[in-house]
């Protein structure tokens, strides 16, 4: 890192007129840029890598099987080899870097990133864009935050910035990347975070604009006519409890594979290889029983990210005019709709799914989800068409749209960003009365039928615990090192020494709590309380007779200063303590100085009121 680079840069922005928070924004809009530069770069490789992939399954069925391995053998090769970071879906990586890392994501964890989610979902991987497209943006804030040396307090803020310009990128959703990064990854609402990240955003997607020269919805509607009545709502608040079932049965899925790979007794790199094994013979499976009256395409439909077929599941004229099913196959997918192939279609891509990233490959969620939404989605519709009490006016299309929506709520527990995300990929103002409804019934029936998220589960098993609120991300935004601690005692005290000598210490210096060390090496031992020295002064008699080795607490934790607020406020919630003792950096076992509660309450006010 070029420090006096980024001494003059920042000066440079300072003398402009920037003040702190203004240099942020300014930062904001580089990190935009850079991120939009590096999802354009991403898009278009991963669109070719697809289209030759496909040519070649197209060719002979044994590619099927042989392409997807191929792309996870590259995958494997590419993360074991050079950033194991870089491994799964993306957003978790980047949360548990928010939350436990400081914002710090190695640059090569994001490069290796690109390469290997291409590899995965160019060679059929059942996966999606947004977790590569996330980690490569939070790589871009995460660098540029320590090449402008942006503070503890700002990195996280800059790695939230690459995020939500890599969604509003890839996806043309600039209000869903916002959304996305405050409700999943920052979990702060504070108008300091805002700001920054809502401009990073938008030159995100200005600038992919401008270079594609399109400003189209992906998944573009025409639900010409449509119009939601109040005789829909109980058949979406059905939906809605169908989607959160689904929606944890995949997320169950997914994990319980992740678990399964992981007992496998096999090479690191092997494992994504024996995955992608898996899913061509489930595409095989697939394409072997389905009727060809329902599909004339070679390619399984679930295979990468399954856009077209998205397309085609959305589409009221792939429903015919009644909605029980159209004479003609889609053209891009081959498919003929039925009630049996989006049954199938639901779970042959949550199994798909388990396999490319339970094995380690590497791609997002929120593709895999969005399909299975628009799958569940439209065989509700078809029974309902087929029963005969569709209303009228709607499609079983309306109901796949919606599905999308509930799905992705389900999974994530981020109703906002699933209505919003919803809304950008449409540009369909008429279903966001019934996305709405069906997102916050799934989002609340799926938290009543599992704990954790898609994305925290994980997280949660390797002991980081996340809270939903802005305080707790003003908690994580401070470091110990940035708080006033308090002084040792003036004289070392050690388990051989008479309790007496605390009374007078105390007496003399007014210290809430005494840390003990070894008397050779000079290593924290562990702490005499406050509370335990008034315990023994009820029996005064006994005192002169009392060592500190009787009174000393070796079970309570310590504290290093590159740990934030809200660890050391979760190590106090576990204690009785006045204080804690802080560790020397150069070595864990020699304290170094204290830090009180009263100091933790302190910087957290001053943090909210920010």
């Amino acid at each position: 890192m070029d420090a006096p680079l980024a001494t003059k840069l920042r000066n440079l922005v300072q003398r402009l007129g920037f003040e702190r928070d203004w240099s942020l924004i300014v930062m904001g809009a580089i990190v935009g840029s850079v991120t939009a530069l590096g999802a354009i770069g991403f898009h278009e490789a991963l669109v070719w890598t697809e289209h030759r992939s496909r040519e070649a399954m197209e060719l002979w069925w044994g590619w099927i099987v042989l392409v997807p391995m191929a792309g996870a053998l590259v995958t494997g090769l590419l993360v074991h080899y050079f950033a194991r970071d870089a491994r799964g879906h993306g957003v978790p990586q980047v949360i548990h870097a928010v939350a436990v890392k400081k914002g710090v994501i190695p640059i090569r964890v994001g490069v290796v990133k690109i390469l290997a989610s291409i590899a995965t979902v160019g060679s059929g991987g059942s996966s999606g864009a947004e977790g590569p497209i996330v980690q490569i943006g939070a790589t871009a804030g995460s660098a540029l935050g320590r090449f402008m040396r942006a503070g503890a307090e700002h990195q996280n803020t800059l790695v939230g910035c690459g995020a939500a310009a890599g969604i509003a990128s890839v996806f043309n959703a600039p209000i869903t990347g916002v959304l996305f990064v405050m409700e999943i990854i920052l979990r702060d609402f504070s108008l300091k975070t805002f700001t920054p990240i809502v401009v990073a955003a938008v030159f995100s997607t200005a600038l992919t604009q401008a270079i594609l020269g399109v400003d189209d919805a992906i998944f573009a509607s025409t639900l010409d006519g449509y119009q939601f009545t109040l005789a829909e709502l109980p058949f979406y608040i059905l939906l809605g409890l169908l989607c959160a079932m689904i929606g944890v049965a995949f997320t169950k899925t997914l994990h319980a594979g992740e678990e399964a790979f992981e007992r496998l007794k096999l090479h690191p790199v092997a494992r994504p290889v024996s995955g992608a094994l898996l899913l061509g013979l489930s595409g095989l499976l697939f394409v072997a029983i389905t009727s060809r009256a329902d599909m004339e395409a070679v390619v399984p439909p679930f295979f990468g990210n399954g856009y077209e077929t998205i397309r085609w599941t959305i589409d009221p004229a792939s429903y015919g005019v009644d909605g029980r099913g159209a004479p003609g196959l889609g053209a891009e997918t081959g498919l003929r709709v039925s009630f049996i192939l989006l049954a199938l279609l639901v779970a042959f891509k949550t199994v798909a799914t388990t396999f490319t990233l339970g094995s380690g490959g590497s791609g997002g969620v929120f593709a895999p989800s969005l399909f299975v939404g628009a799958a569940a989605g439209g065989a509700f519709g078809l029974v309902l068409a087929n029963t005969g009490i569709l209303p009228a006016g709607s499609s079983p299309a309306t109901f796949a749209l919606v599905g999308m929506g509930a799905v992705v709520a389900a999974t994530t527990f981020a109703p906002l960003t699933a209505i919003l995300l919803l809304f950008e990929l449409t540009r369909e103002p008429l279903v966001l009365l019934p996305i709405m409804l069906a997102a916050v019934i799934a989002t609340v029936s799926g938290q009543l039928m599992m704990r954790d998220s898609i994305y925290t589960s994980k997280l949660k098993q390797a002991g980081v615990l996340l809270g939903w609120s802005t305080d707790l991300a003003a908690l994580r935004s401070v470091p110990v090192a940035s708080c006033e601690l308090s002084r040792l005692p003036p004289e070392p005290v050690y388990p051989s020494d008479p309790v007496s000598k605390l009374i007078t210490l105390h007496a003399q210096h007014h210290l809430p709590d005494f840390p003990v060390v070894d008397q050779e090496t000079g290593a924290y031992l562990g702490m005499v309380t406050g509370t335990d020295i008034r315990t023994a002064l009820i029996d005064r008699e006994a005192i002169p007779l009392l060592l500190v080795a009787e009174l000393l607490r070796p079970d309570l934790p310590t504290v290093s200063r590159d740990e934030t607020l809200e660890t050391v406020m979760d190590k106090f919630s576990r204690t009785d303590t006045a204080s804690l003792v802080v560790v020397s950096p150069i070595d864990e076992t020699l304290p170094m100085a204290m830090i009180s509660r009263q100091e933790v309450v302190r910087r957290y006010r001053v943090a909210l009121e920010g």
